[in-house]
């Protein structure tokens, strides 16, 4: 297994009075996908949001190459290459799909090879390119937020639950982008709940229960346990495919 570019240990975050992260322990392997598993409230989402420093670790440490980042701002997170795209994709609706991606493009200028590059991923961007986001269907809203995202090389990607509420053609299309930055060795720490996009796309998983990590290791061990499958998340990945 590849050295971990981002590691989490013992790290609790607090939300007012509530303790969401609970000492959680995630080692994220350079070059490879990394799966965040977990029932709904299982503070997946607040994870995330406490790598990127929109929430506050109250205790523990966030390393990211070797360097404790869990005090530093979300502009200064970002500054190191690390990219976030929210459940909520946050796309800027009255904007056009460029105006969104130079927003999200170092010195307002967008490269020419990269952008090449996304509209091989994602093809609808490149046809509504002067549209407003705003009048993209939610797939292609996603295919936004994640564009934006990669509109820069980065050198980790945090992604919420992109494939949720979306049609199965539109969730074939992300799980081939996602294989791609996979073959460009991009590393990513994915939330999902759609397993079968588990399965495909995983190289590692942690799976969280109640602020905690329970599991960690291959995904595809995973993948062939049903026993272990009901045992952490109460379903079976067979029965989602």
């Amino acid at each position: 297994m590849a050295e971990a570019l981002l590691e989490l240990a013992g790290v609790h975050t607090h939300i007012g009075r509530y303790h969401i992260v609970q000492g959680a322990d995630i080692a994220v392997p350079a070059g490879g996908l990394t799966m965040l598993l977990g029932r709904n409230g299982a503070g997946k989402t607040t994870t995330l949001r406490t790598i990127m420093g929109l929430w506050r670790a109250s205790a523990g440490h966030v390393r990211f190459d070797g360097r404790d980042i869990a005090a530093l701002a979300t502009p200064d997170v970002a500054r190191l290459g690390i990219a976030y795209v929210p459940e909520s994709m946050g796309v800027f609706a009255s904007l056009t799909v460029k105006e969104n991606m130079v927003l999200a493009a170092r010195d307002r200028a967008l490269n020419d090879a990269r952008l090449a590059w996304i509209f091989r991923l994602f093809p609808a961007l490149e046809r509504f390119w002067l549209l407003p986001a705003g009048a993209l269907s939610g797939g292609q809203k996603q295919m936004l937020s994640i564009a934006r995202a990669l509109i820069e090389p980065r050198r980790l990607l945090l992604v919420d639950e992109p494939t949720k509420g979306l049609a199965p053609a539109i969730i074939d299309m992300l799980i081939e982008a996602f294989q791609e930055l996979k073959r460009v060795r991009t590393t990513v720490l994915l939330v999902e709940q759609n397993f079968r996009v588990a399965r495909a796309l995983g190289d590692t998983v942690a799976v969280m229960d109640d602020g905690r990590i329970v599991h960690a290791g291959a995904m595809a061990a995973l993948a062939d346990d049903e026993a272990l499958q009901q045992r952490l998340l109460g379903l079976s990945l067979a029965s989602h495919q």
